[in-house]
């Protein structure tokens, strides 16, 4: 049995991914160059210095430090306004963390978006079901780095190991993994690195609608299988 469950935000929690695909692409434009589709795909899940690289990279510019902050505090202020106008809680996200918080399941937020951005995601998620929340901004290192998930497992005073985790991203997958946690990846398009289910093959979708406390136990022993899984009628 789990001992915690461990939420990524952005894409798993919340439907953000949009509105941060609409704040990434502008800020890309300011630089000079609209990023393709699958450059923006390599900015999901990562830092803010990871987005900024890849955005200057396409543009063929040098990003000053004082460049830096400034792209820093134009790509915040535009999210904290579609974060506060647009927000929505991915389906069945709110009612299967009421079971889980009923059951007393240690849970906690687990996100690389900075603090200042984070805080109003989690405030309308519901900050009262969560024992401690943690961002990229907090750590050294962030997704994929695997130090925010180990932080956060010893924050609760669990293993890595006993800990269940939900990920949409490559990035954040990969450092639950790494960390030594069973995750279940909700990737929107192609596969989950090795050692991670994809939730499709558990649920048959990445939807939440469905889920109880009992099906992510059934999970959580079947991650520790090395069996394929099957999908739950």
């Amino acid at each position: 049995m789990y001992q915690a469950i461990l939420w990524d935000m952005d894409g798993t929690l919340v439907d953000s991914e949009p509105l941060w695909e609409i704040a990434t692409y502008e800020m890309s434009e300011a630089m000079g160059r609209r990023l393709t589709p699958e450059l923006r795909a390599q900015t999901i899940g990562g830092t803010f210095s990871n987005t900024v690289r890849i955005c200057a990279q396409h543009a063929g510019i040098t990003v000053s430090e004082a460049d830096y902050q400034g792209y820093r505090s134009r790509l915040f202020t535009r999210m904290d306004e579609l974060l506060r106008s647009r927000l929505e809680l991915n389906p069945g996200i709110a009612e299967l963390l009421q079971q889980l918080h009923a059951a007393g399941t240690p849970m906690m937020v687990v996100t690389n978006t900075n603090r200042v951005l984070a805080d109003p995601a989690i405030d309308a998620v519901g900050r009262h079901f969560f024992s401690d929340t943690i961002c990229g901004n907090e750590v050294s290192a962030g997704k994929p780095d695997p130090e925010i998930y180990t932080t956060a497992a010893a924050r609760l005073g669990v293993k890595p190991q006993q800990c269940l985790v939900f990920e949409d991203s490559g990035a954040g997958m990969t450092a639950a993994s790494t960390a030594g946690c069973r995750v279940i990846g909700l990737p929107a398009a192609g596969g989950v690195p090795a050692g991670v289910v994809d939730m499709r093959d558990l649920h048959g979708s990445t939807s939440f609608i469905g889920v109880t406390p009992e099906k992510l136990a059934r999970w959580f022993d079947l991650l520790a299988t090395p069996e394929p899984v099957a999908v739950e009628e």
